[in-house]
């Protein structure tokens, strides 16, 4: 709580504590405790839509993460014990394999599993040209580009007030150029470019839920990405979030090159989202590897000093985003090793189900360092007390009931009823 270089991060509320008789409980002993951060700590929920929505027989494997993990109480435990914000899988490929049968009941299943647990959640992704239908392929554009707009409103309408923030559109920097694997959408954006299909994915999304939150997302974090964010921006498409991805395989970059790629992409205006985190706790990725999808092995085994490493590295990575005033988020990719992308040890559990020191670390910041516990304090003459904090929701409790308040800015005010 003491961190003076997350002062952006932290806020402080006057409270007048009155009880269910509307009278000031002056003089009284309260209990104060942190329920919520504000600030999106996320991880992918992959591994409960079969554990949650049911297991899907004449469907595909999920890409990119996901588990066999059998216990959704040890598994539920450890992922909201930690995170407030989930990415759910909605590659098309896989939640529509056969024409005119998404995988949409067990995904509301999933998503309302996590909000009723307080997790805010998110779709993954609306427009890719990777995990993608094969009924797709030969039809022409104009019918590709019809379906595409029907499966982002029906996406983002189907689920509005379920799911409010979406990945609009992802990797659109390789997506007209991308030729690794036949697709009906890559032809897509080289006929009628990059723009073109950002602007479709935004307006679309945005009509179908308005008050939605939408993100463009990539891997590619050159000077191309910005090209495109800049040219998208002045064609006047709006977006509310820019989505970085940072799978570090090959190890982590150091404190200096994250802070001047954040300070790249915040000279924007818009909120930063970190929106695929990893690192490894096994030996990294050979340097020379361009593709990561290229480094496939048959056993990628997490070690005692890869662990130590990735704990160390983990602590780094979230005080230096943190530390950034632009980052609103950071979601890391896979809880556990099973199943998880590219084979990696990635996980911050092990697949025994045993924490690493990675989880451990990660747990003393968000839910140590930069959390406040239940806290005895009392009010003043008028009913008053002070509480600083993190920004996040809050609980005031005495013997006469509870009142939930928020920190949400550097100072204010506001009277709570206990009930």
């Amino acid at each position: 709580m003491s961190d003076s270089g997350l002062r952006h991060r932290m806020g402080k509320i006057t409270l007048t504590v009155r009880g269910p008789d509307r009278r000031a409980r002056t003089d009284a002993e309260v209990t104060v405790a942190q329920q919520r951060h504000a600030f999106g700590f996320g991880n992918i929920g992959f591994d409960f839509v079969d554990l949650v929505g049911g297991a899907r027989p004449d469907g595909p494997a999920q890409p990119f993460g996901g588990t066999d993990q059998p216990d959704l109480d040890r598994l539920g435990e450890l992922w909201l014990n930690l995170f407030n914000t989930a990415t759910l899988p909605f590659y098309w490929g896989s939640y529509e394999p056969r024409r005119g049968a998404p995988d949409t009941e067990r995904l509301t299943k999933t998503a309302r599993w996590l909000a009723e647990r307080g997790v805010t959640v998110k779709g993954h992704p609306l427009v890719w040209h990777t995990v993608q239908p094969s009924w797709l392929l030969g039809l022409d554009l104009d019918e590709v580009e019809r379906l595409q707009r029907v499966r982002i409103r029906d996406l983002v309408g189907g689920f509005a007030g379920l799911i409010d923030t979406w990945d609009a559109i992802n990797e659109a920097v390789i997506m007209p150029v991308f030729a690794n694997g036949e697709n009906a959408i890559t032809p897509l954006a080289r006929a009628r470019g990059r723009i073109h299909l950002v602007r479709m994915a935004f307006e679309e999304a945005r009509a179908a839920n308005p008050a939605a939150t939408l993100l463009i997302n990539d891997f590619d974090l050159s000077s191309a990405y910005e090209c495109l964010i800049e040219g998208v921006l002045e064609a006047g498409v709006r977006i509310d979030a820019i989505g970085l991805q940072t799978h570090m395989h090959q190890g982590y970059p150091g404190e200096e090159r994250m802070t001047e790629l954040l300070d790249r992409f915040a000279r924007y205006g818009l909120p930063l989202h970190l929106t695929e985190t990893t690192l490894v706790s096994g030996h990294l990725m050979p340097a020379e590897i361009e593709d990561l999808n290229d480094y496939q092995i048959p056993h990628w085994p997490s070690t005692p000093e890869g662990e130590a490493r990735q704990a160390e590295e983990i602590v780094r990575h979230y005080r230096c985003l943190l530390a950034h005033p632009a980052v609103r988020s950071v979601n890391y990719w896979g809880l556990t090793d099973r199943g998880a992308w590219l084979g990696a040890p990635a996980g911050l559990v092990r697949a025994d189900g045993s924490r690493k020191p990675s989880y451990d670390a990660l747990e003393a910041l968000i839910k140590g360092e930069w959390w406040l516990p239940a806290t005895t304090m009392r009010t003043d003459a008028d009913g008053k007390l002070t509480v600083e904090g993190f920004l996040g929701d809050y609980t005031v409790a005495t013997g006469a009931g509870t009142a939930r308040f928020t920190i949400d800015a550097a100072e204010t005010s506001a009277t709570v009823d206990l009930a």
